[in-house]
């Protein structure tokens, strides 16, 4: 009996060991959560299946690390091991950077800063005291000799809390290290232009986007006057903030780059109107800008309206209500031609981005095509909006009284819009003979109708512009609010990840789209109920466990003494 017992868990043994052994090499996982947060998107799977070159990730984030990091270094684990069991080339690794003796650390920070990878300081609440740590929540990724910085950790913006940050972090860790993996296999990088000629943006005032964007894009500006046509090499055209007319020839050159798979960013102001020009005249009649591109986006089934979305939910300016000893007292009033706008959609390019600060923003309508173009409405202003359309006389009057919201009851109002489809050319039947004659100096032919392609427009280019002082040449950040002093960087991720999409060929930023809900725990009930579930989870195990040892030991007991008295 004895010998047949320890053979029964010797084999128990031996099933446990293997067992073990197959799960170090073997990596499987049943995703049974609702929104398949464990469960990669076809697009990444795809493309981790042509990676074919060894990735290796250095993760940071390690060490005694408060409960909602330990989170997302769980999170970021199981999805590199997701990753590694699609493609065993991605390798990773986990580190701590402030392990080790102070000269080791110091060394170690200073390399870090260097590639801008700046700790994050955090502070944890004991029960009698508080602590300070420094994190550095980044992945280093290497491929060969190229390399490039993953940040795992979300800002958190206004109006969104520590644990909300959290889940949007962990729920863009699969599209983080996809991009990245992505940018690393394909080192040449990407065509980006802004058009120049008609008015737009000057070079001071987009320095912090091309800045942003020279990390992984080739940024440059063109003149459309000064080329036949736009060529396959370029990936994306920037059109922000024109104030002049585009000639039929430029617009030929632009319909026809669409036509050819082109991709572009509008970024339209329909009136021209400013907080100076309103300062200036006291009463001011915006005019339409003559930009002559209102048939040719009607054709791609878009209209921007003659009109400025007023918004309850606004960003505020100065507004002199006062003096004291002679000098004026200034305070901030919400102004609501600069609509704060947060997103309603679930779309990839939108999802979980901080609010983005408009300036005099439009209302743009999507209209019905021969075309089969797919319309997505990214952005829009909030629930308690109207429109004022122009011709209208703008001042700062109404500011001295108060804000009537019974007004603002036209509901959400289109700001900016995703076209996706095959286009149908504005100059179908309708081609001059010089149009022609540039088509045949490159030995090319007129393009009836687009292969599958997309656009995006955006109703507004001051969103997207920096701040510029000619005096001291210094400019600011995008997305930073000189009156608020502080950067709106909703700004910055959206145009970014417009940018991202418009580029995107694999659809791994469907990825960014995925949704890990946010189930959080009822911290009134479990303070209330805090012995209850204690017991639940800790002493009813225990009292499970003596209950079925007593039982176990009283059952031997009688079976064997029974055996004895017979």
């Amino acid at each position: 009996m004895m010998k047949r017992d320890f053979m029964n868990f010797g084999l128990f043994l031996c099933v446990i060991i293997a067992l073990n052994v197959v799960g170090n090499y073997v990596y499987e996982i049943w995703d049974f959560t609702e929104e398949k947060r464990y469960t990669l998107t076809d697009a990444t799977q795809e493309f981790l299946e042509e990676v074919d070159e060894v990735v290796y990730v250095r993760i940071l984030l390690d060490g005694n690390l408060e409960s909602g990091f330990k989170r997302l270094r769980q999170s970021t684990l199981e999805t590199i091991k997701d990753f590694r069991s699609i493609n065993p080339l991605i390798e990773f690794d986990f580190e701590d950077p402030t392990k080790g003796s102070t000269e080791e650390v110091n060394a170690r920070k200073e390399e870090l800063a260097e590639i801008g990878l700046l700790p994050t300081n955090l502070r944890v609440a004991n029960d009698n005291e508080t602590t300070e740590k420094l994190i550095y929540p980044y992945a280093l990724l290497n491929m060969g000799e190229r390399s490039i910085a993953v940040n795992l950790l979300e800002p958190q913006g206004q109006g969104i809390n520590a644990e909300m940050a959290l889940n949007n972090s962990v729920s863009l860790l699969e599209f983080k290290f996809a991009d990245a993996i992505q940018k690393l296999a394909n080192p040449d990088k990407p065509n980006i232009l802004l058009t120049e000629g008609q008015g737009e943006l000057a070079a001071q005032q987009t320095v912090a986007l091309e800045g942003l964007l020279r990390a992984n894009y080739d940024v440059g500006r063109i003149n459309l006057d000064s080329i036949p046509v736009l060529g396959k090499s370029l990936d994306l055209l920037i059109i922000a903030g024109p104030t002049e007319e585009f000639s039929l020839q430029d617009q030929f050159k632009i319909d026809q780059y669409i036509m050819n798979g082109g991709k572009v960013l509008w970024m339209i102001d329909y009136l021209d109107v400013s907080l100076d020009s309103i300062s200036k005249y006291g009463n001011y009649l915006p005019n339409i800008y003559p930009l002559d591109l209102e048939d040719m986006l009607f054709k791609y089934g878009i209209r921007i309206q003659p009109n400025l979305v007023l918004d309850i939910e606004s960003t505020r300016i100065p507004q002199v209500i006062g003096t004291q000893g002679g000098k004026p007292q200034q305070e901030l009033i919400p102004y609501v031609y600069h609509p704060l706008v947060a997103s309603k959609s679930q779309h990839p390019i939108v999802k979980s981005i901080d609010r983005v600060n408009f300036f005099f923003p439009s209302t743009i309508d999507t209209i019905q095509t021969r075309a089969n173009i797919d319309k997505e409405i990214l952005l829009s202003s909030s629930n308690f909006s109207r429109f004022q359309v122009a011709p209208m006389r703008m001042n700062f009057d109404f500011l001295r009284y108060e804000m009537d919201e019974s007004k603002f009851d036209k509901g959400p109002q289109p700001i900016a819009v995703l076209l996706e489809g095959q286009f149908e050319s504005f100059f179908q039947n309708r081609v001059s003979q010089r149009m022609d004659d540039m088509l045949e100096q490159i030995g090319a032919e007129f393009q009836a109708e687009s292969s599958p392609t997309k656009m995006i427009v955006i109703s507004d280019s001051d969103f997207a512009k920096n701040l510029y002082d000619p005096r001291s040449n210094r400019t600011s950040a995008l997305g930073y609010n000189r009156w608020e002093q502080i950067q709106f960087k909703g700004n910055q991720q959206f145009v970014f990840n417009s940018i991202e999409y418009l580029l995107d060929e694999k659809g791994l930023i469907e990825a960014r789209g995925k949704d890990v809900k946010l189930r959080l725990l009822n911290r009134v009930k479990i303070q209330n109920e805090r012995g209850f579930w204690q017991f639940l989870n800790l002493g009813l195990p225990i009292l499970f466990l003596v209950l079925m040892g007593m039982s176990y030991y009283f059952y031997r007991r009688r079976k064997y003494s029974r055996k004895y008295e017979e």
